[in-house]
């Protein structure tokens, strides 16, 4: 993993090359706003809270992620670069992790621009910063999974928006498996597959972190599908590296 600093330092740096990564950083920041204080009904919840923040965040994640992610590899074998990437002494592992990393790093920046969401609701009132405190790392946890997948598929795809759709398509499975419509859809299966498909659904997971709950299993939840979905864009990657 010897070059997997430089390859971070160089994805990251791109994103911030272009106009697009401050694009990006203010639809999400005015987005969170307008669902926070308009959508959410903050003020008229009458708690000191940022449950109205956080509930819309796997809903604002599904097509903002996947607009990170789907750059990763797709714009790589679209440009030709990734002939280049391939022949640098690094090894696929490397170059994974460090595309992943740089874009999980740049939407993190992005989740902690929203601290003057933390200010108003400690000037109108006395949240528990500590179950705000797990609700952003709870956020952060939720979008590295989606950058996960979204790698995965941006791997796959030749074309950014295909990679886009493909993203947005698995990642909004990943929300709806517990919802009882799917469940119902799955009454012909066993009581544990039942279980294990609506064990997969982020909001089952995020919800209860977001509430300021850190639960072990929830967090071997998020680093286990993450490095799932990591370790078959390497495979993916290799497998296309001559297409």
């Amino acid at each position: 993993m010897k070059q997997l600093p430089v390859i971070f330092k160089r994805e990251l740096a791109s994103y911030f090359a272009t106009p697009l990564a401050y694009v990006f950083i203010l639809i999400f920041l005015v987005l969170s706003g307008v669902f926070t204080f308009y959508l959410g009904g903050f003020y008229e919840s009458g708690q000191a809270d940022l449950s109205p923040f956080f509930n819309f965040h796997p809903w604002l994640y599904l097509f903002l992620v996947p607009a990170i992610a789907m750059r990763l590899w797709a714009e790589e074998r679209k440009s030709g670069s990734i002939e280049l990437l391939m022949t640098l002494p690094i090894t696929r592992a490397e170059a994974v992790l460090g595309k992943f990393l740089a874009a999980w790093v740049f939407a993190g920046i992005a989740l902690l621009l929203t601290f003057p969401m933390i200010i108003t609701v400690n000037y109108l009132g006395e949240p528990d910063n500590g179950a705000i405190f797990t609700g952003y790392f709870g956020s952060w946890l939720l979008a590295g999974s989606y950058l996960a997948i979204g790698s995965c598929m941006s791997a796959l795809a030749k074309n950014q928006v295909i990679a886009f759709i493909l993203a947005v398509s698995a990642c909004f499975l990943f929300i709806v498996s517990g919802f009882p419509m799917v469940l119902d859809a799955l009454e012909w299966a066993p009581q544990w597959l039942l279980d294990a498909v609506a064990s997969l659904s982020f909001l089952t997971r995020f919800d209860a972190i977001s509430k300021g709950v850190i639960d072990l299993r929830d967090l071997l939840y998020f680093v286990s599908l993450m490095a799932a979905w990591l370790a078959a864009t390497a495979v993916v990657v290799d497998l296309k590296k001559a297409d």
